[in-house]
């Protein structure tokens, strides 16, 4: 048997092998694996391995590395879309002479898991010290409290624990996920954002803020993962009762690292909830200036707890790879169930909410404006107060490598008050229930157009790019043009940000001119003074 469990090559392995036995008959030899009730070979469920003298990346194939007697050693290569999970193994044999074939079926399982060393894999993570950090560390730190008391609880990740593993893969077998949806960890993080609660799928654990915990277990008395989880497997999936965010919190990061995901607590500070989807915090009076009650259902937390989990993004537009944010806290639902993510921190900080998952929510939690309303005396309602910096403060998380807290604001959200961060927030809420609660930040009769000289940008050479900014209109218009100079993977995510810049531009009637050079990925924002 081969296994590579994820952490040291691409996810897994079978074979097919040719052997001389005594008699100089020629026995071969083949391995079969197979996932889950109903094996297919089109959905990658079930794969014969072939022996080959020379390994290459992205396939089922396995070589003879040792041969002592009877016995072999193999190495064995499998493909990064490898489903993730629990495979059976079975051992095929005959000879030349047409017997047929016989079989064995082991005892033992064969675990694939995602891998995060594999740069083929989609959670693959090029820095070494986060990887240590974000999947073999077993003990990490969750921030609570509020922004100008913030305290730090030490938590139990130990996804190493004997019974760990066993227990979130019983957790991918309860969700009921198709097999062969397995090999995505989008797929797979959603359903364990929904899995981890209880609250219509009888996941892991039940949420409790009632304070009145005497039928189970304090939020507050857990310090780890490892009692929880072990309790919900041996109770063949009864939920654990209780949990609020940071238990959700934690469980969650210990299942992701567990399966080979990256993944780490996030706190945000002055969390909102907002519960009608318009991308805003909303508190409503009525005449007399008293709060309707029955309107104000959203609501700002002290603190909120969620994860951040790191895989590429193939499903979005490039650029928004990395960092996913991922809630199994039961707020909102999302498609009919509790569950929420994964939100590309990237597109949550730009307002691009139009992006799947659940962008909007996580987008409002750390960035939306507080909006005061008052009712009118023919039952509508108008806006008479804002508040634009009321959430999103002190976003948290453990830093690399120290039990120091690392304050990662800046990745979900452009500095509170910048001219970035208002375009953030306005071109979000247009995608909201309340469009119209901005005006539009971009005259439509200004034009920008980006092109690319030759074939495209070659590897040591500068790309030469022409930005043409164009006003259609008969009167003078000032823009802005914000441009950003950023390392991309491949895979869409980001690595860096070599050079930001912003240029004022004055056009005359019917006048376009600009140009522009830079290297690597250049984006864009023009806006409208």
């Amino acid at each position: 048997m081969c296994s590579v469990g994820g952490f040291a090559a691409p996810k897994f392995c079978l074979l097919r092998q040719t052997m001389h036995s005594r008699g100089r008959a020629v026995m071969h030899m083949w391995f079969i694996v197979c996932y889950g009730p109903l094996p297919m070979v089109s959905k990658g469920t079930h794969v014969i391995i072939p022996l080959v003298d020379h390994l290459e990346d992205e396939r089922w194939e396995a070589k003879i590395v040792e041969q002592n007697g009877n016995k072999i050693k193999l190495s064995v290569n499998s493909p990064a879309s490898a489903v993730c999970g629990l495979y059976g193994l079975t051992v095929a044999c005959n000879s030349s002479k047409g017997e047929a074939a016989t079989t064995h079926s082991s005892s033992k399982n064969i675990v694939m898991l995602f891998n995060p060393w594999c740069e083929e894999d989609t959670v693959f993570l090029d820095d070494e010290d986060e990887r240590k950090e974000y999947v073999l560390n077993d003990i990490g730190r969750i921030y609570y409290g509020t922004e100008k008391q913030i305290g730090a609880r030490t938590w139990n990740f130990g996804q190493f624990h004997e019974g760990i593993l066993e227990a979130c893969l019983f957790i991918l077998e309860k969700s009921d996920m198709p097999a062969s949806g397995r090999a995505d960890p989008v797929n797979v993080v959603r359903v364990i954002s929904a899995m981890i609660n209880a609250q219509d799928d009888f996941g892991v654990l039940v949420g409790n803020w009632s304070g009145d915990y005497s039928d189970g277990v304090s939020p507050a008395a857990w310090s780890g993962s490892v009692e929880i989880l072990r309790k919900y497997h041996s109770s063949n999936g009864t939920p654990v009762s209780y949990g609020q965010c940071w238990v959700f919190s934690g469980v969650t990061t210990t299942v992701l690292r567990c399966l080979g995901i990256p993944a780490r607590s996030v706190t945000n500070f002055q969390s909102a909830h907002d519960t009608d989807v318009s991308l805003t915090t909303d508190v409503y009076f009525d005449e007399e200036l008293e709060p309707i009650d029955y309107l104000n259902s959203d609501s700002v937390w002290n603190f909120h707890v969620w994860n951040d989990c790191w895989m590429a993004r193939p499903d979005l537009p490039p650029g928004h790879g990395g960092w996913q944010a991922v809630d199994a806290t039961p707020q909102e639902t999302s498609q009919g169930t509790f569950r929420c993510g994964p939100a590309s921190v990237n597109a949550i900080r730009s307002g691009q909410v139009y992006l799947k998952h659940d962008t909007p929510f996580v987008f409002a939690e750390v960035n939306s404006d507080k909006i005061y309303w008052q009712r009118n005396l023919d039952g509508t309602f108008s806006q008479f107060h804002s508040e634009k910096k009321a959430v999103g403060h002190c976003i948290s998380t453990k830093a690399v490598s120290s039990d120091e807290r690392a304050d990662i604001t800046h990745l979900y959200k452009q500095q509170e008050g910048s001219e970035e961060e208002r375009i953030a927030v306005e071109t979000a809420s247009r995608y909201g229930s309340k469009p119209d609660t901005y005006s539009s930040p971009m005259a439509e009769d200004v034009s920008v157009e980006v092109k690319m000289e030759g074939e495209g940008p070659r590897m040591g050479a500068d790309a030469k790019l022409s930005i043409l900014v164009k006003n259609l209109s008969s009167q003078p218009r000032r823009t802005t043009l914000h441009s950003q100079v950023a390392v991309m993977y491949y895979t869409g995510v980001l690595k860096g940000t070599i050079k930001k810049d912003q240029m004022p531009v004055e056009l005359l009637p019917n006048e376009g001119w600009l140009s522009f050079k830079a290297d690597i990925t250049t984006i864009f924002i023009l806006t409208m003074d």
